[in-house]
């Protein structure tokens, strides 16, 4: 099938958010006494939604947490994002490559969505094409979000290519019936590769993946 929409998760794939976004997170549960290491918090929570993130910390420290927990992490998320986040390497000369419909498909909420694309100056390239899985109540590893983002661009779901750094997202695109490409390190690849991904490693490698099938 030719690609009709190219499907894009935010985290890790258009912004270089998941060390900063784990950094915060990792700081911030530190002050509850929950020691994590980065590496295995971005292990634990690449793609996952808020509210799983918030279960597993609660599980390690055996007991809850406050219940403005998540808005205080998410206004510290937001600070760091405002001073550090930088773009994914290579995403804006794929971007400029790219002509074919693009959006995005997000488990975050819309503000950060926005918020992480405006810091990185991709905001006016995504503008009125994000899709959140907030607005339908449905995260991956479901096809939900992606099958809305599809809907709504007015493409079929087998005519998509989602552009995924997480198990759980990739999972999310092959169980919508779409393609699915899976940006990673490659000592990371295997995890992408067993769940239906294509992997490729470098942002500038993206058009020409998606020109040829």
């Amino acid at each position: 099938m030719q690609t009709e929409l190219v499907i894009f998760d935010c985290d890790g794939v258009l912004v270089d958010s998941e060390a900063l976004g784990n950094r915060v997170l990792v700081e911030f549960v530190a002050e509850f006494g929950l020691a994590l290491e980065l590496e295995e918090a971005i292990l634990l929570f690449k793609g996952c939604k808020m509210a799983d993130c918030v279960a597993v910390i609660e599980q390690r420290l055996g007991k809850k947490m406050p219940h403005d927990f998540v808005t205080q992490l998410r206004a510290r998320t937001a600070e760091a994002f405002e001073r550090e986040l930088r773009p994914v390497d290579g995403i804006e000369a794929a971007l400029d490559n790219i002509n074919l419909p693009i959006c995005v498909a997000s488990s975050g909420p819309v503000e950060k969505i926005k918020l992480a694309l405006r810091v990185t100056n991709l905001l006016p390239r995504f503008e009125g094409r994000i899709f959140s899985s907030y607005e339908i109540g449905s995260w991956k590893p479901a096809p939900d979000i992606f099958l809305y983002a599809a809907k709504n661009m007015g493409v079929q779901a087998t005519s998509c290519t989602v552009v995924e750094d997480s198990v759980l997202g990739v999972r999310a695109g092959v169980a919508g019936g779409m393609r699915v490409l899976g940006y990673t390190k490659q000592s990371e690849a295997t995890p992408l590769q067993a769940c239906g991904a294509r992997v490729f490693h470098s942002m500038y490698q993206l058009p020409s993946l998606l020109s040829h099938h």
